[in-house]
């Protein structure tokens, strides 16, 4: 189609100026709480508050003291249940101010769940939170309404009637109590009315600058009027029934409405404030924040080591473990009752002892020989077969190395176990015939081999495989000694396995410790539900009854499972005197006791809870003894240990006598321990942790706490440290690792003024507690859990009960919480990973979540980085049903958690930004910088290209000052000289146009034009016309009439939304819909020749309008005279070296800038043949035009980065079939990207890459340069030195600065040179402020005098002003006389060591970016291109992503090229790389499907298309989090 008479006039696109009220200053969380406190003072009743001793005793108080509480009256303090009314009461608070969070957007598709499993236990983890009665604490949720404006004193002092009647008292309250409730809700009520009077902010207001502290002028344009409510829009709803705001985005958007929650959320002061300790860009400009100087500091003496109970001397003691079984297996045959028919020990483990050490190999090469280790590979439903293996390797002299069953390749922590093989030297494993069936096999029948595992031989211990040993062999049991008896693996922080060493000695005197401090005797009974394959189940349940002739009941996870009561059962049933437990199991036993009426468990006489070191293991063992009071169990039966792997048992409760004193308890303040020291807590009820003790340190052992960082410190009295063991029981290294075993079990504390305290040496327990009074032991949470969030420790288990206390039953399973930190910006970042249910709904989810960060944040003080949940049964878990945490967090940062939910908040807790900055005003004028830069040296920053020179008479066609004249003459002299050719997607030529034929179609054309449009000189005209030589034709036909040719590219069918506004913009001022322009068919054209052809009187008039839409979403249209265009083809003829027998291929859209002269102009003036190829082929055919390269033996090459990104993307992995079709680009001397941006390094080093083993030189690729004011700049020719490349600091670009720096330096940015600068081209970098010149390497806009610069904009109302400011601009200093044009786009010189054709050293131009296109956010200046790398290097799913500002809010968009699975795992990968690699936090994070990000022509994004799509809700995205 070809368009008639359009007399365009300008359109000028509005900017939107976000502006908006702020503060003169921030206010602080000390000032908020203080104008809150102000505000409430009327409605809070006042009482006095308690004067604190500052030495008060961190526990409850002496035994004395508690000789009156009988029976089980106590102090209200010491409730195990306080923590739930803490949240609650914390909820309230934040339900006051009516904070509303907005919800993500998501897809219906993008959250399907998995189905969960179809028998799910009350708790599949083996974790050791407060699930026993964090159900039951929900009670106190309408009480503590009641009582929240009450003061610390009423609930500190009030007392209950005993701990049963509190429990069941709050069972009841649990159901709901109306009136307490409408009571709460009176008083309430008065809050929320005050709060809400006393809000930072209201939602009618303007929305704050949430991104820095600059105060912003009050009369500066919004985006909304004060007045306007914004509310959500359904994509149904009518366009017209939106109300635009000034830059036409619809206002009533639902995403404008969540942004408007974002921003008010974000109104209240961070805690702690911001700290500004930012200098300059050469000094480090991120560090944690330092410790405030009012926290609270130890102020005890140092401690002195805690001595425990001699340990005592037992006449016939064995001499070894191996004795033990001797002399028991010859008197009694069934020594063992488990849960499976019996065993006969004895006999069974000297079969095996035999078979392993004669049986396995010859007599002379032996498989095995004593002190080789071996694997015992058994299921946790075999105890019988693993005690006879591992007693068998005892007897054998071999050291066993328990582990787990690998039940698949994927399971979580196998390779970390191959890892613990290895490094023991672990070549033979044992199993039972059962157990190696159910390995995974390959199709041979082999065991697989799992990643990361020795190669092993798999050896069975079924009795009928074992061989009876002959009567005169005996096992050889020698005295204990230092050698290992075996060793026991243990999971690391990070989720290394290590082998922990026992020696002989340890193993048979920690025997003796526990028989001592358990007071275990012959005959007893004992319940282990325990893992009997290492800690406390391998210690009581396999060593000490062996060696005590104790009978041991093992119950498995899988029985527990499925009958959860059932160790209970075996305790009424067998009258066990002894249970080993986990919480766990005590709050299994509790959610099923109603099935069993008739249990009893008076025979027992010590119930050992395994993870009492655990502090919130307080709940369930409360819990607990709450149901079953009544059923026999005794509070002095519940007696709490604390182990480690590499110390053993660390300390037990010694089972007490009926009516002694309670045990000791102690409530603490969370904010002490955060800050490691012991704080009794009196004042603020929402902190509190109470923790009971384990006991007293083991018989023969010498405790110490020591600063758990740094050099063994010994702690003072009220100071959180960890708890270090001396003894002769625990491990004596990590097996195969010596570097790390001397850090561990080598510790020797030192005293405050560094000297040793001995030379003992002392086992770091990973424990951390303190010492009570009467040397109780308290363990207030362990190493691996411990979360160093700015200078504050938080426990994981800590926050894992707040979270379980927010009333999680409908949302998400209990026990299957992850709690980490991950380094996220110089800094731990805490996050939680849980499971949702599957009834669980979008809305109920997120309110949960919500109140889980306000909860955290209100009780810790600590802001949560991020909150998923994920499908249900999808977490990686260990092998007894607990979360594996490592594995989860390894899953977290590599983006295949595949979460369901997810709430990102970087705003509340990084709070270790540097300080925004304020630009200062210029104090020093452009004539001083000038100065300055000559006196330290610098050249001004300037460079030109040669000599345009002067006209050559022998080059006929320099002497026409028209292209239309070169065109006439070209048509006389050499008529069948073939100009173009336009080939297919098959590589045929489809048409040819000589001089002759493209002067003849010319001219009829503009015959069509004088007779059909009734065109008249100077008129605008419209083309139409798809890539090819038609659209030439029309051209040079325009300029036979004397019109103006305005290319425009053809509406594309696909891509309606995105091409054909840009036709409405061109016509929308002028053209009334009605009166539609003609349109003239140029397939159908008058036979004659016009009259004339039209030559325009002088050169200085108007040529063509070049129109083009920026990365902005500016449609600006350019005024280029007919001398513009002579100078640009003759500068290009003289750069590139083009001449009648040259042949060039161009495959690039022809519609605008350099693209277009190539196309249509530049083979006309030099006379070249240009093989024309449209993009669009290349979507059928790839490899056409690199096919066609290579057939016509082409030596310099024109291209866009869409096509260069489409061959790298599609024919990436086709080299070697491109090859076998014979494409050589050996003769391709110059292949040029032309694009009016950065060049895309990255893009053109893969492109060079892929294709060398095709021939293509990594010197032919190169790029272009050209802006509006300018369509060609720079152009890598065939003279000069090849591009260079430099890499800046990205953090002096962010500061308008260029600092160089080496290759592979932290920051660093690689820049190429943007091709050499053609001929007649001068550019100068200047400061776009003071308008003065700059120095060699300094930032500046690039401004630009050519005799083919643009004569100015194309402007509807004569808008003068922004002619003369971008075309006739004068420097401020210097050569104040040159005009020159300003391009808008940042970029520096810098003269390199190269030379140039002329021998001079060589000026390279470095482009940055554009200027109108960079975001200024934090009073720094950041380029999309380069936050948008980072984000394309966050995950292998992203294919594309896009940023932009909106409200000071950064919005990353990110094409997923994966499935929608994936699409929620993008979210804090994303916040993470912006935050840690260009310190921003992201506002929102949009997923969307592949081809949703708008590019033009050029490849380049359409960010402000996109920006203006997403506010109006027609991205239809896959999921839009908003981070809090």
């Amino acid at each position: 189609l070809f368009g008639a008479i359009l007399p365009f006039k300008s359109l000028t696109a509005p900017v939107l100026f976000l502006q908006h009220f702020s503060f003169s200053c921030d206010i602080t969380q000390k000032g908020y709480e203080k104008k809150r406190a102000k505000l409430l003072a009327p409605f809070v009743p006042q009482t006095q508050k308690p004067t604190s001793s500052p030495n008060a005793v961190p526990v409850a108080a002496p035994r004395q003291h508690r000789a009156h509480r009988s029976g089980g009256t106590r102090d209200d303090r010491y409730r195990s249940d306080i923590h739930t009314e803490a949240v609650q009461a914390a909820l309230a608070r934040h339900k006051e101010e009516k904070m509303a969070l907005p919800m993500p957007t998501k897809r219906r598709s993008a959250f399907a769940q998995s189905s969960a499993e179809n028998c799910t236990p009350p708790d599949t983890s083996s974790a050791s939170e407060d699930e026993g009665s964090l159900r039951r604490r929900q009670a106190a949720i309408s009480a503590m309404l009641a009582q929240n404006l009450q003061s610390p004193e009423y609930w500190i002092n009030r007392s209950v009637q005993s701990s049963s009647t509190s429990s069941s008292a709050s069972s009841t309250l649990s159901h709901g109590d109306g009136k307490t409730q409408n009571h709460s809700q009176g008083q309430t009520s008065i809050l929320a009315d005050v709060l809400a009077h006393t809000r930072i902010g209201t939602s009618s207001s303007v929305p704050p600058d949430v991104t820095s502290t600059v105060p912003q002028d009050r009369n500066s344009r919004a985006d909304l009027p004060p007045n306007i409510t914004v509310r959500g829009m359904s994509r149904g709803q009518s366009r017209s029934s939106m109300m635009d705001t000034a830059a036409g985005v619809p206002a009533h958007s639902r995403v404008s409405t969540k942004i408007q929650q974002l921003l008010n959320t974000l109104k209240r002061p961070k805690r702690p404030p911001l700290s500004e300790f930012f200098l300059d860009d050469f000094e480090e400009i991120v560090e944690v924040p330092q410790p405030d100087p009012n926290t609270p500091r130890p102020e005890g003496r140092q401690m002195i080591p805690v001595k425990g109970e001699p340990l005592g001397v037992v006449s016939n003691w064995p001499p070894a473990l191996q004795a033990a079984l001797a002399r028991w297996g010859a008197t009694q045959a069934k020594i063992v009752i488990i849960y499976s028919p019996s065993c006969k020990l004895w006999s069974r483990s000297l079969k095996l002892a035999y078979t392993l050490l004669n049986k396995l190999g010859t007599k002379n090469e032996p498989v095995l020989k004593p002190g080789d280790r071996v694997a015992l590979v058994y299921p946790n439903s075999d105890p019988g077969m693993f005690w006879v293996a591992f007693y068998g390797c005892l007897l054998a002299e071999v050291i066993p190395v328990p582990i787990e069953v690998p039940l698949s390749l994927k399971d979580a922590g196998s390779q970390q176990i191959g890892f613990l093989l290895g490094s023991c030297g672990v070549g033979l494993a044992l199993t039972s015939e059962v157990c190696l069936k159910g390995l995974p096999k390959t199709q041979n029948g082999e065991i697989m081999q799992f990643k990361g595992w020795p190669r092993l031989k798999w050896v069975v211990t079924d009795t009928k495989y074992l061989t009876k040993p002959s009567k005169d062999w005996q096992p050889h049991i020698p005295t204990a000694n230092t050698d290992t008896a075996y060793i026991e693996y243990k999971a690391s922080k990070e989720g290394t396995v290590m082998g922990v060493a026992v020696s002989k000695i340890s193993m048979l005197t920690h025997c003796q410790a526990l028989t001592q401090a358990c007071n275990y005797c012959e005959g007893e009974t004992l319940v282990n539900v325990l893992d009997f394959k290492k800690d406390s189940g391998l210690w009581h349940g396999v060593l000490t009854s062996v060696m005590n002739r104790i009978h041991t009941i093992s119950v498995s996870y899988s029985v527990m499972k499925a009958c959860p009561l059932s160790w209970v059962q075996r305790v009424h049933v067998h009258k066990a005197r002894v249970a080993m437990v986990k919480c766990r199991d005590l709050h299994w036993a509790m959610m099923a006791h109603r099935d069993q009426k008739d249990t009893n468990l008076s025979s027992l006489r010590m119930l050992i809870v395994a993870d009492g070191a655990n502090p919130w293991s307080v709940s369930s063992c409360d819990a607990f003894l709450n149901v079953f009071q009544s059923h026999g169990l005794k509070p002095e039966m519940i007696c709490p240990c604390a182990s480690s792997p590499e110390a053993m048992t660390v300390a037990i409760r010694r089972p007490g006598a009926q009516g002694t004193p309670l045990p000791a308890r102690a409530i603490l303040s969370m904010a002490g321990l955060s800050h490691g020291v012991i704080r009794v807590n009196t004042e603020d009820k929402n902190s509190a942790l109470t923790v009971q003790d384990v006991g007293h340190v083991m018989p023969g052992g010498l405790m110490c706490i020591v600063k758990p960082d740094g050099p063994p410190m010994l702690c003072k009295t009220d100071e959180i440290g960890e708890i270090v063991l001396n003894s002769r029981v625990g491990g004596t290294m990590y097996y195969g690792l010596p570097g790390v075993t001397k850090n561990t079990f080598e510790v020797i504390p030192i005293n405050s003024g560094g000297t040793p305290i001995g030379d003992v040496p002392f086992t770091r327990t990973g424990l951390l507690g303190f010492v009570g009074p009467g040397s109780l032991v308290f363990v207030v949470g362990k190493i691996e859990g411990l979360l160093s969030v700015s200078g504050r420790r938080h426990n994981a288990d800590d926050l894992v009960a707040t979270a379980l206390a927010v009333e999680p039953v409908k949302t998400v399973y209990r026990g299957r919480i992850a709690v980490f930190s991950v380094t996220v910006f110089y800094d731990e970042r805490v996050v939680i990973v849980a499971e949702q249910r599957p009834d669980a709904n979008e809305e109920d989810s997120f309110q949960w979540m919500s109140r889980v960060l306000q909860a955290i944040d209100s009780i810790h003080q600590v802001g949560l980085y991020c909150l998923a949940l994920v499908p249900a049964n999808t977490l990686p878990k260990t092998h007894l049903g607990g979360i594996h945490i490592s594995e989860t967090k390894q899953h977290f940062l590599e983006g295949s958690l595949h979460p369901c939910n997810i709430l990102m908040c970087p705003h509340t807790c990084v709070t270790n930004l540097p300080k925004p900055r304020q630009k200062q005003p210029v104090g020093v004028g452009p004539a001083s910088i000038m100065v300055g830069n000559l006196v330290a040296g610098k050249r001004i920053a300037q460079a030109s290209g040669r000599d345009l020179g002067l006209i050559d008479d022998q080059e006929q066609s320099r002497k026409h000052q028209f292209l239309s004249e070169a065109l006439q003459w070209r048509a006389q002299t050499d008529p069948d000289h073939v100009l173009y050719m336009l080939l297919n997607a098959k590589g045929v030529a489809v048409s040819t146009a000589t001089c002759s034929q493209l002067h003849k179609r010319a001219e009829k054309i503009t015959a069509a034009l004088l007779e059909r449009g009734g065109i008249n000189t100077g008129d605008n005209v419209v083309l139409l016309y798809p890539p090819g030589i038609d659209l030439i034709a029309s051209f040079y036909g325009c300029l036979y009439a004397g019109c103006i040719p305005v290319t425009v590219r053809p509406p594309h069918p696909q891509n309606l939304a995105a091409t054909l506004p840009t036709k409405c913009c061109l016509s929308a001022g002028c053209v009334n819909v009605k009166t539609w322009p003609n349109i003239i068919d140029t397939d159908d054209l008058p036979r004659k020749r016009p009259s004339n052809i039209y030559k325009p009187p002088t050169a200085e008039m108007l040529a063509y309008l070049d129109f083009s839409v920026s990365t902005t979403g500016m449609l600006t249209g350019v005024k280029i005279s007919h001398s513009a265009v002579n100078a640009l083809c003759r500068s290009i003829k003289l750069q590139c070296e083009l001449y009648s027998s040259r042949q060039i291929a161009i495959c690039m859209d022809p519609y605008c800038g350099l693209g277009f002269v190539l196309w249509c102009m530049s083979s006309v003036y030099s006379g070249h043949q240009s093989i024309l190829i449209p993009p669009m082929e290349l979507e059928t055919s790839l490899p056409l035009w690199l096919s066609t390269l290579s057939q016509y033996k082409i030596r310099d090459t024109f291209c866009s980065y869409s096509v260069m990104e489409l061959c790298t993307k599609g024919l990436g992995t086709q080299t070697e079939a491109l090859k076998a079709r014979g494409v050589n680009l050996s003769c391709v001397r110059s292949c040029v990207v032309i694009a009016e941006e950065r060049p895309r390094l990255a893009l053109t080093q893969s492109f060079s890459r892929l294709f060398k083993d095709l021939g293509l030189s990594p010197r032919a690729v190169s790029t272009a340069f050209g802006a509006r004011v300018n369509l060609a700049i720079c152009l890598q020719g065939t003279a000069g030195p090849d591009p260079s490349t430099v890499y800046v600091d990205m953090k002096s670009l962010r500061h308008d600065r260029v600092r160089l720096v080496e290759r592979g330096a932290p920051q660093s940015l690689p820049l190429m040179e943007s091709g050499t600068i053609l001929p007649g081209v001068r550019v100068i970098i200047v400061n776009p402020e003071t308008r003065g010149p700059l120095g060699d390497s300094h930032l500046g806009e690039i401004w630009v005098n050519s005799p083919h610069n643009a004569s100015g904009y194309y402007t509807i109302c004569g808008e003068e002003s922004l002619q003369a400011d971008h075309f006739n601009t004068r420097l401020s200093f210097g050569d104040t006389e040159t005009l020159w044009a300003r391009t808008g786009y940042l970029g520096f010189v810098r003269r390199t060591e190269l030379l140039d054709a002329s021998g001079d050293r060589h000026d390279a131009l470095f482009v940055v970016g554009s200027l109108d296109e960079t975001l200024e956010l934090r009073g720094l200046r950041y380029h999309p291109i380069d936050i948008e790398t980072s984000v394309s290097r966050a995950h292998r799913s992203i294919a594309e992503s896009a940023v932009f500002t909106w409200t000071n809010l950064l919005v990353v968009v990110v094409e997923l090229s994966g499935s929608e699975q994936e699409a929620l795992d993008l979210v804090p990968l994303v916040t993470n790389v912006v935050l840690k690699e260009h310190h921003l936090i992201v506002g929102v994070v949009v997923i969307v499907d592949p081809g949703v990000i708008p590019i033009n022509s050029r490849g380049e994004k359409q960010r402000m298309h996109l920006r203006d799509s997403f506010l109006a809700d027609q991205l239809d995205p896959i999921y839009v989090a908003y981070n809090m």
